[in-house]
């Protein structure tokens, strides 16, 4: 018979690790999207994690954690993106502080190579921006990289700007998540049936589901958030370049 071994003595305030689903095609009118917050307090590690049959983005929004995925470790710091292939085991650990990693995912057919996207380089990395009037976008997990469906990145905007033309996708639904600022935020199928007029914060997200255009308003402070998609793999400025001039009233790719 082994030798008994001593208990563990877990206070209320040790560290502790928690994932809160936020959305799912469950509890949305999306048909692929997944999105949910991994937090972390304290030193902790996480058991393991997988998403059987599904692809995943992790992004670092606040604190610094370590995700180790199929025994390497990838050090995620603010805004870094991680993706996860499909199937494929990962932890995440911090040795202290209070960390949050948004996670997105959408069903996959294949498990593609893990990719690293550091916001510190990508940030500065032109062929990675998209400069817009009053708005940059940063492709951090873009075509290039290998998916079934999904892309995404961090669009940043100036105060007091708009998103400009509205456009709406017929094979792309999509998610956006402030992370910094706050604005406000349309959704609607055409302009005479508007109905979602939105208020939006930091931790605030919105769903936007096939055939809507989806414009965002700053205010008198920047304004951050991820934009992740799942569908066909494009970004709308790189396939449509009226996107980019805003020669048009309002677009559908």
């Amino acid at each position: 018979m082994d030798k008994p071994k001593p208990a563990n003595f877990l206070s209320a305030d040790a560290g502790s690790f928690r994932y809160t689903e936020k959305s799912s095609p469950h509890t949305s009118n999306l048909q692929l999207l997944t999105y949910g917050v991994y937090e972390l307090n304290g030193s902790v590690r996480s058991g393991s994690l997988a998403h059987a049959g599904e692809e995943a983005l992790l992004f670092c929004w606040k604190g610094a954690v370590s995700a180790n995925l199929d025994g390497k470790d990838y050090p995620l710091e603010h805004y870094d993106v991680l993706y996860i292939p499909k199937n494929a085991t990962y932890r995440l650990s911090q040795k202290q502080g209070e960390s949050k990693v948004i996670v997105c995912r959408a069903p996959a057919e294949k498990a593609h190579p893990a990719f690293h996207a550091s916001w510190a380089q990508f940030s500065k990395n032109e062929q990675r921006i998209r400069h817009l009037k009053g708005k940059d976008v940063f492709l951090m997990f873009d075509v290039g990289e290998g998916a079934d469906k999904l892309i995404a990145g961090y669009t940043i905007f100036q105060p007091q700007q708009r998103s400009w033309p509205p456009h709406n996708h017929t094979d792309q639904e999509e998610v956006y998540i402030f992370t910094k600022g706050r604005g406000s935020m349309e959704v609607y199928a055409d302009e005479e049936t508007k109905s979602f007029v939105r208020s939006v914060n930091e931790g605030d997200a919105v769903t936007i589901p096939l055939l809507n255009y989806h414009p965002v308003f700053s205010q008198e402070e920047e304004l951050h958030f991820i934009w992740c998609i799942a569908g066909n793999r494009y970004w709308v400025g790189d396939k449509n370049k009226d996107f980019m001039t805003g020669k048009v009233d309002k677009l559908t790719t």
